[in-house]
């Protein structure tokens, strides 16, 4: 009998699929409270706990981590703007094929994609960007006969370790909680794994880097609350008189104390109070300021690879535009690593619980739209699709968000120039010569002026009994030469334009290849008819003069 198995070799077990096997138990060994190794953390506890995760035993490493979410602002604010870039992008689904068979699944899985908790399931995956490694749940349905996806559950990464070759995962007390580690049971969970660096998981989270920027960080602080504590306010001084007793003094003292937090105090008389004011106060709190800010700085090179979209630090536009470039870039890169660990873990064991093992998986895409230059496509096209280049009109209209036009509707057209004039023959020498002498103004006294501009505002009309004029034969000839020349010129432009990745790469190619383009043919033509067309101009020339 042929059993499905996941990519670790897990058999599948169906009771399993549609109870939670990886939840908190109260008897066993996957507790829900935690504990708190960042209370008092030194740099030797820091090591002793980044060995034992090394060593196989990640659970300090885990709790680690997430009180350094809880405790540093700015590093759950970077880590969090990394997660909700990637979960907060579009999902789409590629059939494998026009079949209907193939349509069909894709379709189904658009539909599971609607639901509205993806966003917030898709954040709760994206936890390995923090920790390296992160475990979901995925809790089947079966109610109405079919497999389906209900809900995916983020558990809690302490709840997990790794066999003794650091790479595969056990679960922590077994289904039950309460038994040794386990393999993970087949096509139960979402696996994805997120390097800062290469390595084994648990040591390439972020967490692990950012542990020692926290520690330190935490140190600056406390030392700087401290010195705020201490040199923020004045030093009060009491001054008692020679004859002051006992309980005179205890009085001043505790004024001098308290005074900071009542504002008031009543002395005797004779006993005098005096606030003197540290002068280095501002220096030694900025340097506690530039420590932390610098911690905080290289945190964000870890976590968004840039400093620009998080600090007040700038290097102006250009400086801006490349570091958010930056951030695009490990956006990218995470937006594919989640597609293919939900193409893994949740598509392709849909696809076989439902449909049976074997054949191809729609496939899920995580990805912005990439940006155009519309006005460089705009100029492109307009030098382009004169010379032959054929270009969808339904494909043009998608890329500037235009709808097509409805039957009878009013839409925007290229306003059609007036036909030209068609004069024939040698009249066409004449009309130039008249209107020649009809511009040559004060020069001429044949007529008078007035009469010279209504002659040459009156249209002419066509001469149709005209014999045709040789030039009108040259013109065809010309075309008809010339019209393979220009044939294999465009199909080195559209040959140029399927290879070229984008615009400006095609804008480069046909700039480089401009010289190497042959023209030698259309330029053969071109002077053929030139020179014809000259010697028929002469021709007409001499047949005007009558010689």
């Amino acid at each position: 009998m042929t059993v499905l198995v996941d990519q670790f070799g897990q058999p599948l077990r169906k009771e399993l699929l549609t109870r939670d096997v990886a939840g908190p138990t109260l008897a066993g060994v996957r507790q829900p409270i935690s504990g708190y190794p960042a209370d008092g953390l030194t740099p030797l506890r820091l090591a002793r706990i980044l060995r034992a995760a090394d060593g196989g035993e990640p659970l300090g490493y885990f709790e680690l981590a997430e009180q350094i979410e809880e405790r540093d602002l700015h590093y759950v604010g970077v880590l969090g703007t990394r997660k909700r870039s990637v979960s907060q992008v579009d999902v789409t689904v590629e059939a494998a094929s026009d079949s209907a068979e193939d349509v069909k699944r894709a379709d189904m899985v658009r539909e599971w994609l609607q639901r509205d908790e993806l966003a917030d399931e898709t954040f709760d995956v994206l936890d390995a960007i923090g920790k390296g490694v992160s475990w979901t749940e995925i809790v089947w349905d079966t109610s109405e006969g079919q497999f389906r996806p209900q809900r995916l559950e983020w558990r809690d990464p302490r709840w997990f370790t790794f066999d003794r070759d650091g790479t595969t995962p056990m679960l922590r007390g077994g289904e039950e909680g309460n038994a040794g580690d386990m393999p993970l049971p087949a096509f139960k969970f979402i696996r994805l794994a997120i390097k800062a660096k290469s390595g084994l998981p648990i040591r390439s989270g972020l967490a692990r880097l950012a542990a020692w920027s926290w520690m330190f960080k935490a140190y600056t602080q406390r030392d700087w609350a401290i010195f705020t504590q201490t040199y923020g306010q004045p030093i009060r001084v009491g001054r008692f008189h020679a004859g002051a007793t006992k309980e005179d003094r205890a009085t001043l003292f505790q004024a001098v104390a308290n005074i900071a937090g009542d504002c008031a105090a009543i002395v005797p008389e004779e006993m005098k109070i005096e606030f003197i004011e540290s002068k280095n106060v501002t220096a030694g709190s900025d340097l506690y300021e530039k420590r932390a800010d610098w911690l905080d700085r290289q945190v964000s090179k870890a976590v968004l690879g840039q400093t620009t979209t998080t600090d007040a630090i700038s290097g102006g536009h250009a400086v801006s535009q490349e570091h958010r470039q930056v951030q695009e870039d490990i956006e990218t890169a995470d937006c594919k690593a989640l597609s293919a660990v939900l193409n893994r873990d949740l598509i392709r064991p849909w696809m076989d619980l439902e449909f049976g093992p074997g054949g191809p998986y729609p496939r899920l895409v995580i990805a912005r739209p990439k940006r155009e230059d519309l006005q460089q496509l705009s100029t492109s096209l307009a030098q382009l699709v004169p010379l032959g280049l054929k270009v969808s009109q339904a494909e043009i209209r998608d890329k500037f968000g235009l709808s097509e036009p409805d039957e009878g509707e009013d839409v925007l057209a290229k306003r059609e120039a007036p036909a030209p004039v068609v004069v024939a023959g040698r009249e066409r020498e004449k009309l130039a010569l008249r209107q020649a002498q009809g511009d040559r103004g004060e020069d001429e006294e044949e007529a008078p002026q007035a009469a010279r501009n209504d002659a040459s505002r009156r249209p002419i009309a066509p001469l149709h009994e005209a014999t045709p004029h040789p030039a009108d034969g040259i013109a065809r000839q010309m075309a008809e030469l010339g019209q393979p020349a220009i044939d294999e010129m465009i199909g080195t432009i559209e040959a140029m334009l399927e290879k070229a990745r984008d615009l400006g790469e095609f804008r480069e190619m046909l700039a480089s290849a401009f010289g190497d383009i042959d023209s030698s043919q259309l330029a053969a033509v071109l002077a053929g008819g030139l020179a014809a067309a000259h010697a028929a101009g002469r021709s007409d020339l001499v047949d005007e003069s009558g010689v």
